[in-house]
């Protein structure tokens, strides 16, 4: 995944994948290079395109506005279209809680409490979504406690579907590694942790927040892949084995 262009080409049949993004479009200019990223993922055979948030910069985000015209605007996208809430949209926003449950109105099909931690399989992996907000998770907030034992909860259950399966794929907001200067992901980490010894090689996080793409090993087990967020406005092809193990992420430019 990298900047703007057309040098991307289409995967042989053989080889399936997803397509990755996260943390833009940040500002009107970024809108319409989205628009050219769109064109060049609707030309690609992809089996799902997942945005893992921060979908404005907060000043942006925080209105209805804004939120129903990226609506509109990832409507271009062909394939099967998953969202993942950032902090920009609720977390950082006056009103948190009140942001949260417009997020939830105009991107959930059925709005609910956490309608957007979101499972489904594909090619024998396990795909779970998580609404785990950057850069502290919201931690000195009431609502960081109840929510986290959903995400933590959702993520157990999770990982039971996945055994015996190629693996899981956790898709989230938030940088987990990143504790400046609070940390609001001490918990996640740890049942991260036991899910890399529990599968390793076959437990991948993907997420944004920071901005800077990574393809690591940060828990041993644990493989992380985040996405390039603004200025850098791109996407990252993953592909997909039917066997246990995924080979390399791609950097689409």
């Amino acid at each position: 995944m990298l900047l703007l262009g057309g040098c991307a080409h289409a995967l042989p049949p053989s080889e399936p994948s997803f397509g990755a993004l996260g943390d833009a479009p940040y500002t009107e200019a970024e809108v319409a290079r989205l628009d050219v990223i769109i064109d060049q993922i609707n030309a690609q055979p992809l089996e799902f395109v997942v945005h893992v948030g921060d979908i404005g910069a907060s000043n942006l985000a925080c209105s209805d506005q804004w939120l129903l015209e990226r609506k509109a605007q990832f409507a271009r996208i062909r394939h099967p279209f998953i969202l993942v809430p950032g902090d920009n949209e609720w977390k950082d926003c006056k009103d948190p809680l009140a942001r949260l449950q417009r997020w939830r109105a105009i991107f959930c099909e059925t709005p609910r409490e956490f309608c957007e931690h979101r499972r489904w399989e594909s090619h024998g992996w396990v795909f779970a979504t998580l609404n785990v907000p950057g850069h502290d998770n919201n931690l000195r907030h009431a609502e960081h406690e109840p929510r986290m034992k959903a995400v933590l909860s959702f993520l157990a259950d999770a990982a039971l579907a996945a055994e015996g399966k190629n693996g899981l794929m956790v898709f989230m907001q938030a940088n987990p590694f990143f504790t400046l200067p609070r940390d609001g992901f001490a918990s996640l980490r740890e049942a991260l942790s036991q899910l890399g010894a529990r599968m390793p090689g076959r437990m991948v996080l993907i997420h944004g927040d920071t901005h800077l793409y990574r393809d690591d090993e940060p828990l041993s087990g644990v493989r992380r892949i985040e996405v390039w967020g603004s200025p850098v406005v791109s996407w990252t092809r993953v592909p997909l084995t039917t066997d246990a193990g995924l080979p390399p992420a791609r950097q689409q430019h």
